[in-house]
Parts: structure tokens; sequence; C-alpha cells
């Protein structure tokens, strides 16, 4: 193989494995297709092609970088969206330099379990912000716990409801009465036409993030589903740091 040639395979290559799939080989390699003649293309070709035949693992690695990049897109085109809490629904440092988004359901035992991480995190972390946006996708009580929830926030009664709530199991009509008359919150606060707003905005904050099930996490441009603990999320959010000083 000539010097040329190998200056080329390398950078091909290595698109390839970061970022998904012959598309991207093919757009990576669009700078030199003026300069490469036919019979090194096709070279080109045949040597990534055997390498992904030899190394089929590095496919569903690649479709996940990709996926992380598109997705790392939408965030970035709706971080004021995502970031911005409703009333009192979050915690941590009000001049944070790292926001961290929680997607959850009450009826979530996972959510729930994810309580002593984010703890963690903010008692080492003071200059992290965590924001709370309930995503009711486990039933009818799901979503009577997310507009008690969104309510309580606009009332600035979130924290005294939030984790007391998670305490008490699935919130059934019986658990969410009790909640709501122990924070003090009238029961036509919960009939606010911008409860149900603010609900449906999360819903198709869910769509356009995939968010497949709860808790979901936002982080920097990172996008993470599921109980995926403690070291996880220090990790993304070192990264999503590390990124905002780098800019």
């Amino acid at each position: 193989m000539s010097g040329g040639l190998k200056t080329m395979v390398v950078p091909v290559l290595a698109g390839l494995i970061g970022a998904g799939g012959a598309a991207l080989y093919m757009a990576s390699a669009a700078p030199e297709a003026a300069s490469v003649n036919t019979a090194d293309r096709a070279a080109i070709e045949k040597i990534v092609r055997e390498y992904i035949l030899t190394h089929p693992e590095i496919l569903p690695q690649a479709m996940e970088n990709l996926r992380s990049q598109e997705l790392g897109k939408v965030v970035e085109a709706n971080r004021k969206l995502i970031e911005t809490p409703v009333g009192d629904a979050w915690e941590g440092a009000p001049d944070a330099d790292v926001t961290l988004v929680e997607f959850y359901d009450y009826a979530c035992g996972y959510c729930r379990a994810s309580i002593a991480d984010i703890d963690k995190l903010l008692a080492e972390d003071k200059k992290l912000k965590v924001v709370y946006r309930d995503m009711p996708v486990l039933g009818q009580d799901s979503v009577e716990a997310a507009r008690l929830s969104v309510a309580a926030a606009m009332a600035g009664k979130f924290t005294a409801l939030h984790k007391p709530l998670f305490t008490k199991g699935r919130p059934t009509p019986d658990v969410l009465s009790a909640a709501r008359n122990a924070i003090g919150l009238d029961k036509a606060a919960m009939a606010n036409p911008a409860v149900d707003q603010e609900l449906t905005k999360n819903i198709q904050l869910q769509r356009e993030l995939d968010l497949s099930g709860t808790p979901a996490w936002v982080v920097g441009n990172k996008v993470l589903v599921g109980a995926v603990g403690y070291d996880a999320l220090k990790a993304a959010i070192a990264e999503a740091r590390a990124a905002k000083a780098a800019r």
C-alpha cells in the first residue's frame, strides 16, 4: 500500500468506527475524493469492508455513537426548555456551571432508588444544579402524581412533596390526597391549565429526546436512560463541565 493510501485509510477507518456506518465512511472520504483515483478508492473500500467483516462488533457501537451525536443536537436546540425548571422543581446551586436534568415517574422504583445518587452528587458538587421534570409513563396514577407535582412546584411546595411522596410507594389516589393535604395545597391548584401545559411540554421533550423510560437524564449534550448510577452520572457531569470550559 502506498504512503498516500495509508494516510487516507486511517482517518476513514477512524471515522467509521467512531461515527457509524458506510454513510459516514463516504462522508469522511469525500474531501479526498477528488485526488483519489479509481483503483485507490476501490482499495480503500475493500479495506473498510474487510475490517467491518472482521470486526462486526463495531457496528452497534458506531450506530450508538451516531445516535448520541444526533441527540446532542436536539439537546442543544432545546437546552433552555430542558434546563429551565417549573417553579421550584430544582435543587443545588443557583449559579451552577452544570445542570443535570432528571425525567422521572413517581411510580418508578428506579427513580426512587436514584434519589441517593442525586443526594450524593449534590453534597459533593457545589456547582451542580439538578432540575426535575415529570414524565408520567406508568399509568393514570403516574399522571395524577405528575399533576400534583407540577402544581406543587408552581406553588413553591415541590421540595416538601417530592422525596416524601417517593417514600409512599405507588402513588394511589389515597396516597396523593394525603400528600396534597400534607403540603397544604388546594385541590383547585391541580386544575390550573398551566399544569397540563407543563406536562404536555415534558412529553414532547420525551419524544424529541427519544426517552424510552424513566429515569432519564440530560447533562451537557449527553442523554442517559435508566438507573445508570452515581458513577455514570458523575462522569457525565465531569464531561459536560470539561466541554463547557473548552468553549
